[in-house]
């Protein structure tokens, strides 16, 4: 594959529209199959609240696919991904619902760089909170 953006349709500024991820509970436990992290915060209420929570939590690395997907969406190609990086600002807590929560991710190119790269700067909140601070992607582009 390669990268469907080129390098000189963007400009500092250039936005990616913001994409809603839900996340239910039945998510985590998928979550904790594929990545092997069977910590009970991620699926056990009363763990999670013994712990200090205020129920589950998603896991940070689940949050944080979430939002590099709205850079590879945009991008068309997962190999596009040079660098990505984030801090964890607060959890995403999942209620015991048929509904769960959604992660609002969006995205904004903040730097162009040499060798068709740029930088995208990222904003992810759930419940209007911010979830993930300092997330920073370098993708090269056509």
């Amino acid at each position: 594959m390669a990268a469907s953006v080129a390098f000189d349709q963007v400009e500092v500024g250039t936005e990616i529209p913001a994409q809603r991820y839900p996340i239910q509970r039945v998510t985590l436990v998928r979550y904790c199959g594929a990545s092997g992290d069977f910590n009970t915060i991620h699926w056990n209420e009363r763990i999670a609240k013994s712990a200090g929570l205020p129920d589950v939590i998603a896991h940070g690395m689940l949050t944080m696919a979430e939002a590099a997907r709205l850079v590879t969406d945009w991008v068309g190609d997962p190999g596009a991904v040079e660098e990505y990086g984030v801090r964890f600002a607060k959890p995403v807590v999942v209620p015991d619902d048929d509904t769960g929560v959604e992660v609002e991710v969006a995205g904004e190119v903040t730097e162009k760089l040499d060798g068709n790269r740029a930088v995208v700067e990222l904003s992810a909140t759930s419940g209007g909170v911010e979830v993930l601070a300092q997330a920073r992607a370098v993708v090269r582009l056509s």
